[in-house]
């Protein structure tokens, strides 16, 4: 029996979907043909993003910020008005500013725990209410980091404040796993974004080397010895945002190549 995703019809929220993973994850869910809601912060980018999307399938947006409260009840509500539910939640967001700890402000640390550590937990509970209150078995996949294993130089925003993720996914798996809600997270590597290409950027500015150089760099520390495409990660996605993964929850899943080197 060949293998289904079975995500035909279903209601798919995907946040910070105009580009980079989150557009990618969001082209991936219609591929199978979901219904699916898109969110990001800057309205221009959405609409351009929604109409790539929406030759693929039925795609509504929300205009809403992941740090706000008021954002992350507006997206959730609007994706109930449009959809009629929410059977997954993929999680994706920004990255904080780059560089050490001992280059960041109070406001900074500020800024990035509401967008990596309060944002995630506080939609993880209203897509849950929505999801039980609807008898729906859903799933969530919360998108994280290799640096919550193995921090990263440069990332110290993203290395302290994405391991939360891990206790969120792990905390609320089994507060819902009873109601057959599924909650996983993924720790991507170095994928093809705007990301990689300011932290390619940084290296040459900081170490005096050129963007080849920089690129080197970091595929010498992948073992399968190139950057990952947002195709891949969206994958894996699909994967833990369908019944495919059936069995699956709190689960943490490397999508990195082989980066990480530690065990457990």
């Amino acid at each position: 029996m060949p293998l289904s995703t079975g995500l035909k019809n279903q209601r798919i929220l995907v946040t910070a979907a105009s580009q980079g993973i989150g557009f990618g994850v969001a082209k991936a869910f219609l591929g199978e043909g979901a219904r699916v809601v898109i969110n990001s912060s800057n309205k221009e980018r959405l609409d351009k993003g929604k109409a790539e999307l929406s030759k693929l399938g039925e795609v509504h947006s929300v205009i809403a910020d992941l740090s706000s409260k008021n954002g992350i009840e507006d997206i959730v509500s609007k994706s109930v008005e449009y959809l009629g539910g929410i059977d997954t939640l993929a999680y994706v967001t920004g990255s904080p500013a780059r560089g050490a700890i001992m280059e960041k402000s109070y406001e900074e640390w500020e800024a990035a725990a509401r967008l990596l550590t309060v944002s995630p937990a506080y939609l993880g509970r209203k897509v849950g209410e929505v999801m039980t209150s609807s008898n729906t078995k859903g799933r969530m996949v919360f998108s994280s980091s290799f640096a919550i294993r193995e921090p990263a130089a440069n990332l110290a925003l993203s290395n302290v404040c994405r391991v939360a993720i891990f206790g969120l996914v792990r905390s609320l798996a089994r507060e819902l796993g009873p109601k057959g809600i599924r909650v996983n997270g993924i720790m991507q590597g170095y994928v093809k974004t705007a990301r990689v290409d300011a932290l390619v950027g940084d290296a040459m500015k900081r170490k005096g080397v050129s963007e080849k150089q920089a690129i080197d760099e970091i595929t010498s520390q992948i073992p399968l010895g190139y950057i990952g495409t947002t195709e891949e990660i969206a994958k894996s996605f699909l994967f833990l945002g369908s019944e495919m993964s059936s069995y699956v929850s709190g689960a943490m899943l490397p999508v990195d190549g082989a980066l990480l080197k530690s065990v457990g």
